[in-house]
């Protein structure tokens, strides 16, 4: 997929303030420790993870994405009634019907034409939403389109926490538990967020506004079981082979980066700064190593972070971009993975 007409005309963020520790998470699972004979410490040892932010308890994933909302229409200088579409692309929703992005549409003061839907793919969908949207504006039947997202990761931690600890005190069999911490292991590291991408047709050859150059993506469908997330009565619940979804996702990645660059017809050493789906360090640097790439053109947040799901690589995004991270004219790579296993990766020029 190549682009000649889209502008990304505001990348926009929004952070919970509550900040929880991995060591706060540890404390909690203390009773799992104690009968596993654990140190603490681990959790962070191993994902690079310090901290995570979680909304107030009560939150609309809504309430959340029209935050995001309003930050990128104000950045980008777009009224509300130019927006023909909007997507929520994230996992978190308000309910299962109708979507949150009707929400999100209320809040934000939409126009009744805008196209209004919730685009869901595990830590994908917002990027899945962007290409929607970059779709539409490209063939001339849209100029302006609004993806964002909110997640919510509280409900995931708190009932893996309280699943865990009730475990340990019932548990007979410690491998057992020892292998239910394992498959538990990928949810402690989930933290919340919410973001807003703001895509409109181009001025003309003199606009200064980043463009949106094309994409590549891969499926491996055949990886499906390696991280499966649903509703329990508690609240939510996900098991994640950490370990094979790494190494299959690594590949997915390294097919779907070759694609991306010829389909760009860019080289390795054309890329200028990469942002990726925002998932830990084992996973950083097992996908630099596979796709050459040198670490020190990466911009992390998650070990301030965690990962925010469909919001994690747009939030670093952002951030990259507030903090000047991001030169004029540097071409960006932004490198998505989900479940799935799906890959999808944008190429940008600002």
């Amino acid at each position: 997929m190549r682009f000649e007409h889209v502008r990304i005309a505001a990348v926009a963020h929004a952070l919970p303030e509550e900040r929880v520790t991995s060591e706060a998470l540890e404390e909690r699972l203390a009773p799992v420790y104690e009968r596993l004979r654990l140190r603490a410490g681990r959790l962070e040892l191993m994902s690079g993870i310090r901290e995570r932010r979680f909304w107030t308890a009560g939150t609309r994933p809504s309430a959340a994405a029209a935050r995001a909302g309003r930050l990128a229409l104000a950045r980008g200088g777009v009224e509300p009634g130019e927006i023909g579409c909007l997507i929520h692309g994230s996992v978190s929703r308000d309910f299962l019907e109708p979507s949150t992005a009707s929400v999100v549409h209320a809040a934000l003061g939409l126009a009744p034409e805008c196209q209004v839907f919730d685009l869901s793919n595990a830590c994908l969908g917002v990027l899945n939403g962007m290409l929607v949207v970059a779709e539409q504006i490209e063939r001339g039947s849209l100029a302006a389109g609004l993806v964002v997202g909110g997640e919510d990761g509280r409900p995931l931690v708190e009932e893996t926490l309280r699943a865990l600890t009730a475990r340990a005190a019932s548990a007979t069999d410690e491998r057992a538990l020892k292998d239910e911490l394992k498959l538990a292991f990928a949810s402690l590291t989930i933290g919340s967020g919410a973001c807003a991408i703001l895509l409109t047709r181009s001025r003309g050859n003199d606009d200064p506004r980043a463009r949106l150059l094309g994409a590549s993506a891969l499926a491996d469908t055949s990886q499906v079981e390696l991280c499966q997330g649903d509703r329990v009565a508690g609240g939510l619940a996900m098991s994640t082979d950490s370990e094979a979804l790494l190494a299959a996702g690594v590949a997915l990645a390294q097919r779907t980066f070759a694609r991306f660059l010829d389909e760009l017809g860019w080289e390795r050493f054309d890329v200028g700064r990469v942002v990726t789906h925002q998932v830990g360090a084992a996973h950083r640097r097992a996908l630099f190593a596979a796709l050459e790439l040198e670490p020190s053109i990466d911009y992390s947040t998650f070990a301030e972070l965690g990962n925010s799901g469909s919001t994690a690589l747009p939030t670093a995004l952002a951030l990259a971009l507030e903090a000047g991270a991001i030169r004029a004219g540097e071409r960006v790579a932004l490198l998505g993975i989900g479940s799935g296993l799906h890959c999808l990766m944008l190429g940008a020029q600002w």
